[in-house]
């Protein structure tokens, strides 16, 4: 038993965000079908592939484990007829098109919720949709990278004389899917408690807002726009990364115990009197980083580690390579093997870190092939998919007709 194994999602979600909300629903149980445009997700062609099976990449894979496709296409009748007879069994569709774009085949909330009260449409859009909160930017696309320029986490990251940086992952689309797949399940349960549905939606921006939070408080409080700090903290001291002489560390001494102890490692036992306070040592930081960084810089990574392991929350700054030869991740299960389809090699990818002792989730199944469980979704009710009558080239991709949201600039995650 799963948590969610009586729970079906129909899922429209393209790229990554709102996949990987889908992706998180699949793992706890749920039966997510992947409803695809002609051709499918166009990030199934993302590399990086690998060289046993090319039919989709890495990128495709690790966020669409444990899913079903089905390929519809929107312009045809016949498709949106199938789609309708899904939905009258599902408990949830999740999509994450520009406002507007279901309406214009007939599939939006209100059509479908006639169909099924209990239906959970789940939008998660760049600007939030017009049903629970109007915005003036709702009829624009965004991406990942507009959602941190706009929400004030590109402000504050990177080095205080550098320029605003982009988080390193996609913090925009990951973080909201994350709030997403919580929406879903806060309207699941409401369901439960009342038999009723509802329309529920998650915008980007307003993730970003949320992801912010530090800032929001701060310029209330002080009236002032925080700076960039690097990997230093604005409020707290020592919270930094040091370069040992074979890579960086950071360190954490925040309580009077952890300062004790960092004075200990470093015999510097004068400080504990000196800077006896949080506030005293946040005002003398620029006197004391100095010399925590010349003690970090004279010794190794592992030296470092070992000399404040368990007294002080310090932790060696490690590469993805050292994420594989971590212990931790290995014993916490936080890499899966996935099959590649019609071979005997796998490929890994992360794993959930969502535990539960009693319905654990079981991510790991592959991502499925473009159409592959159509047979068993709609067969024999519509019958197979009927050949075309002549073979073409395909389009480049942005120019492909069926190709739901991408011919009008409906995408809205990234």
């Amino acid at each position: 038993m799963t948590a969610l194994d009586d729970v079906r999602v129909l899922d429209l979600t393209r790229v990554l965000g709102g996949p990987y909300c889908t992706m998180l629903l699949a793992d706890l149980g749920a039966d997510v079908v992947k409803i695809e445009p002609p051709g499918g997700d166009f990030v199934r062609e993302t590399p990086p592939f690998h060289e046993a099976d090319e039919r989709f990449g890495g990128y495709f894979q690790s966020v669409n484990r444990g899913k079903r496709s089905l390929e519809l296409d929107f312009d045809d009748e016949a498709d949106r007829a199938a789609f309708r007879s899904l939905v009258d069994d599902a408990d949830v569709v999740v999509e994450n098109y520009r406002v507007g774009t279901m309406e214009k085949f007939g599939l939006e909330y209100e059509q479908l919720a006639e169909r099924n009260p209990r239906l959970v449409y789940a939008a998660m859009r760049g600007f939030g949709d017009p049903r629970t909160g109007s915005s003036p930017k709702q009829d624009e696309p965004a991406f990942d990278l507009v959602a941190q320029a706009l929400g004030g986490v590109m402000h504050q990251t990177g080095q205080a004389d550098g320029p605003p940086t982009k988080v390193g992952f996609g913090v925009g689309d990951i973080f909201t899917g994350v709030l997403h797949a919580v929406n879903i399940l806060a309207a699941l349960h409401h369901r439960e408690r009342t038999g009723r549905g509802q329309f529920v939606d998650t915008a980007m921006y307003d993730a970003m807002v949320s992801l912010a939070e530090r800032s929001v408080y701060q310029y209330s409080y002080t009236d002032e726009v925080p700076d960039r700090d690097g990997n230093s903290h604005p409020t707290l001291f020592p919270y930094n990364a040091f370069e040992a002489d074979d890579g960086y560390v950071v360190i954490a001494a925040l309580t009077d115990g952890h300062w004790h102890g960092l004075c200990e490692a470093m015999e510097r036992p004068g400080w504990v009197v000196e800077y006896s306070s949080g506030p005293e040592r946040l005002e003398a930081r620029d006197d004391l980083r100095p010399a925590i960084a010349e003690w970090v810089a004279r010794r190794s990574v592992a030296d470092v580690i070992n000399a404040l392991r368990g007294t002080v929350p310090c932790a060696p700054v490690q590469d993805v390579a050292d994420v594989y030869d971590c212990d931790h991740v290995s014993q916490r299960e936080m890499l899966v093997e996935a099959e590649l389809p019609g071979t005997d090699e796998t490929v890994t990818i992360a794993g959930t870190p969502i535990k539960m002792a009693e319905t654990p989730p079981t991510p790991g199944d592959r991502a499925p092939l473009l159409d592959e469980h159509r047979s068993e979704l709609l067969e024999p009710a519509v019958g197979p998919r009927p050949e075309p009558e002549t073979q073409t080239d395909p389009e480049p991709r942005d120019g492909e007709t069926g190709r739901v949201g991408l011919t009008d600039g409906s995408l809205d995650d990234d």
